[in-house]
Formats: structure tokens, sequence, C-alpha cells
């Protein structure tokens, strides 16, 4: 049998070194590969927070109630945690899984399904994390329900009616509170992300405890730093249907320290407005004291309310909300009140009331009067001036050197003024409770002297009452308050419901066949 020869001592030599060099080849293969899996998860990684993109409604209803206008980049909750909340913090929730518990309105797809996110909440992928947060339709989509003999009332949703369900100073003081929370530690969060599904992947969970959680908190506490002073200072609840027009707005998106307000622009709470017929305002004085004629300017300033940042604005999303409500009308009055009554009324509500308010014609509202839409000077109209003296010159000089700075947007229409504007009534019938700051619950109230108006009354219901107008409104003390009802004390700072004495001083039986005239706006 024949052997080799055996190795000289070279061969022997470079033998046993490439035996020591296999464990230097087989790390450096290993690197390799760690190196092509880091960056594929790398370009992973990249390509999830760079993804931004938005659903798209066909129809303009659906994007005004459902449509991005860019408010969740810089302000929104990402919607995992969104729908956690909930679960983490049951008492706020009233034990519910949804939203309803602060006045969300929630309404089924086109299958009939419910959908999961409320009217008025938006969603967009930004970085790869699909946000939710406020649009147009948060502040601008109301209910009302209409008794039917013994029968339970029936619901209407109904798209640019002011919200009056809404209680956003209760839920804005929630996620501030939130933020501070023990629960909305990353552990506890995740946890209760995953036990709603589906579960987060590696890579979500890392970005969620590393990045997304803290930002979020982050991004609370600075707030609740801002605003809870000026929320204390309020001492009081903004109640369901209101909103703080510009304070907040002052604090957040101005920067102003609350230190440098003055104590009498500290409350300015109003109503939300309806934005039925924007076309036909586009001359007139817009916000309640009139601080606007641009109705872009105005459209913008109130996404900038919502959330939207000059950088996060989607203008184009924007502009196709306002081009719908050019032209989106009211639903009609279904109260039916004696035509008799009403022809007496029209005469009366023609000599006293038509120069400022336009009024109700035969096939429509007619935007017609000497003084409609413009400015009535405070010192004669008498109402509450909180809301008025909440806009001011120094904020004013923010709006039109910052916002919007160096772009086709900047702003350059708003004005201080001295009074409110006379509104035009289109859709009087949905938009109770009444003046600016709604201290007056119902039209039949409003013709009484300021003495004779209710001192309170519960805000909250949206059943009509077709006989006085707007919405049932007992005095607090009447019935137990149910959920989502609130006492609106007209006694408390920015709650005062005297002036516009206008029709006051009528005889009963002219009152009466005013509000008929009225039931029919």
């Amino acid at each position: 049998m024949n052997r080799e020869a055996p190795v000289t001592a070279v061969q022997d030599s470079l033998h046993r070194r490439g035996r020591l060099r296999i464990p230097l080849y087989l790390l450096l293969v290993l690197v390799f590969l760690i190196g092509i899996v880091g960056a594929v998860l790398a370009v992973i990684l990249l390509w999830q927070v760079s993804e931004h993109r938005t659903p798209r409604y066909a129809e303009a209803v659906e994007h005004f109630k459902y449509g991005s206008i860019g408010a969740e980049p810089f302000s929104g909750i990402p919607y995992r945690i969104w729908r956690a909340l909930p679960k983490l913090f049951p008492e706020h929730f009233q034990g519910r899984d949804d939203y309803t518990a602060f006045g969300f309105l929630y309404e089924n797809d086109v299958n009939g399904r419910p959908r999961d996110v409320p009217i008025g909440i938006a969603r967009r992928v930004y970085r790869g994390i699909e946000v939710v947060w406020f649009n147009c339709a948060t502040c601008h989509t109301g209910t009302i329900s209409v008794a039917a003999g013994n029968q339970h009332a029936s619901r209407r949703v109904i798209p640019g009616m002011p919200s009056n369900n809404l209680d956003l100073h209760r839920f804005l003081a929630f996620l501030l509170e939130a933020g501070a929370d023990e629960r909305l530690s990353p552990d506890r969060l995740i946890t209760a992300i995953n036990e709603i599904g589906p579960k987060l992947g590696p890579i979500e969970k890392a970005l969620y405890r590393w990045y997304i959680i803290p930002t979020l908190r982050e991004g609370l506490v600075l707030r609740r730093s801002r605003l809870m002073p000026l929320l204390a200072a309020q001492k009081s609840s903004w109640g369901p249907g209101r909103v703080d027009t510009f304070n907040p707005y002052k604090l957040i998106q101005a920067k102003m320290s609350f230190g440098s307000l003055e104590p009498k622009e500290i409350v300015g709470m109003a109503d939300f407005p309806a934005i039925f017929q924007q076309g036909p305002r586009a001359t007139m004085h817009l916000h309640w004291d009139g601080n606007n004629t641009s109705l872009a300017e105005r459209n913008l300033s109130a996404a900038m309310g919502a959330g939207v940042t000059a950088d996060s604005a989607d203008h184009e999303a924007i502009e196709r909300v306002a081009k719908w409500l050019l032209d989106l009308r009211p639903p009609p009055s279904p109260h039916q009140p004696e035509s008799a009554a009403v022809a007496r009324g029209q005469d009366i509500y023609m000599k006293a009331c038509a120069a400022c308010h336009g009024y109700q014609g035969a096939h429509g509202y007619e935007f017609k009067g000497e003084r409609i839409g413009q400015v009535e000077p405070n010192a004669g109209l008498r109402v509450d001036p909180s809301r008025l003296d909440s806009y001011t010159e120094p904020f004013r000089a923010i709006q039109l050197s910052e916002f919007f700075k160096g772009t086709k947007y900047q702003f350059k229409e708003f004005r201080k003024t001295d009074g409110y504007a006379n509104v035009p009534l289109d859709g009087l019938w949905l938009r109770a409770p009444y003046l600016h700051n709604g201290a007056v619950p119902t039209l039949a109230d409003l013709l009484e002297p300021p003495e004779k108006r209710p001192k309170d009354f519960i805000r909250g219901i949206d059943t009509l009452d077709p006989h006085r107008g707007g919405f049932v409104a007992p005095p607090c003390n009447s019935v137990p308050l149910s959920a989502g009802a609130f006492c609106f004390d007209t006694n408390r700072p920015g709650n005062g419901n005297d002036g516009h004495l206008y029709g006051t001083d009528l005889s009963a039986t002219e009152k009466s066949d005013l509000l008929a005239y009225l039931l029919t706006f």
C-alpha cells in the first residue's frame, strides 16, 4: 500500500498557520453577514420612518369628517396609543372603549360597521407611524334629537353645525394629566397596546419604547406646563360646545408666556360657531369679534387652533373643505309654527332685525342688510366682553409677523375690534344656546330682558325645544345631570347673559309672533 511522503517542515508550518486562521475567517464572515442584516434592517427602518401618507376620500363630506388637514405630525397621538388610552384610564372614559364620554360622535362606515375613530378625528401616517388628531369637523359637527310622542327620540348628525356635544376642555385636561401619569410608561402602554392587538413587532416595539412614547410624553408635559396655569386661572370648565379660541393658541403656537397675559384676557370662552354657507360671508367680518375679513385667513387660523403648524399644514386639504363650505346649506327648520303668526313676526323682524342679520326668505336665507357682517361696538351691544378682550394687540402682532412668515399664506388681515360681528342667522334653529358665549338657552329667553333670562341651565342636551327655539335646557337643580350634561352658570367669568336687548321691549303677543318667524330660520 502506497503512502504519501512526509511533509516538509515548511509545509507543516504553513498547514498549522492555516488552521489557526480558520476562526478569523469565520469571524470575518459573521461580521459581513451581520453587516448585511443590519443594512437590510436599517433600510427597512428608514423606509418605515420616512413613510408619509393619509387616506383620501371621494366625497367632500367624508373628507370634512375624516380627512386630515395636517394637524397630526406635531399635535397628534399615535393611533395604537389612542386605542389603548380607554383601557389604561377607564375612569375618564366611563368604562367605555371609545371616546363618547368626551362627546365625540361615532357613526358606521359604508358597510354598516362602527368606525374605529369618531367624526373629527383624522389619520395620517407620519414617519411610518399612524397618527390621529383633530380636523374641522371636531368643532363643527353636532347632533339634534327630535322627540316623537312616546317613542325614543331619533338622533341626527349634522356636519357644519356647532359641536354641541364635545367637551373639549375635559378632553384636553385629561390628556395633560395623562402625560404625567405612570400609566403612560412604556411597559404599561406597550402591554395595553398588545392586549388590544395586533401585537407590536420587534422593530415597532423598540420604536415605541425608545422613541414614540417618550416623544409623546415629552410633548404632553410641555403642553401641560404651558396650559395648566391658564386652565387653573379660568377656575371653571368650558363645558360642552365651547372653546377658548385664542388663549391656548397664544401659549402653544405663539409661545407667549402665561405671565405675559393681562388678567382681563385670560377668560375667552365662546361657543363653537356654525359654518354653513361661507360664500355669502366672504366680505363680512369673521370670528365672533369680527377680527378678520378673509375667509382663507380665518380658515387657516382655525386650522392652527386644531393643531396645524406652518410646516405641517395640508393646504390642499384645507382648501377642499373651504370650497365645500362655500354653499353648504343648513337643513331646513323642522318647526312648523302657525303661518299667520309667522307673517306677523316677519313684519316685526324686517323692521327691527333684518338690517343687522339678513332674513329668511321664501327660497332660503337672504344675506342682505345694511349692517350684516359688520362689527357692532360692544358699548351699545353690552354683551359679555370676555371673548372680545381675549384677542389682543400683542397676539395680533405675532400673528402678522410670525405665522407663515415669508409665504403666500402669511396673515395680513387680522384686526383688533371694539365689539362683536352682526352674524347672519341661517340655520338658527340648530345654533343654540345663543349669544357668542352660549349664555342664553333659547330664542324665547333671548327676547326677555337679562334679569328674566335663566341664571343657570343644563347644556349638552340635543333634544329640540319646538316651542321656545333651541334645545331643551332645564334649570340645573331641576333634574339630575346625565352623562354629557353640564350646568352652565351665567355668574361665572365669561358666561354673562347681559346685553342684546333688541326685542326685549315688545309686548308678549309681538314676542310670540317674532318667535314664530325665528323658528323658521
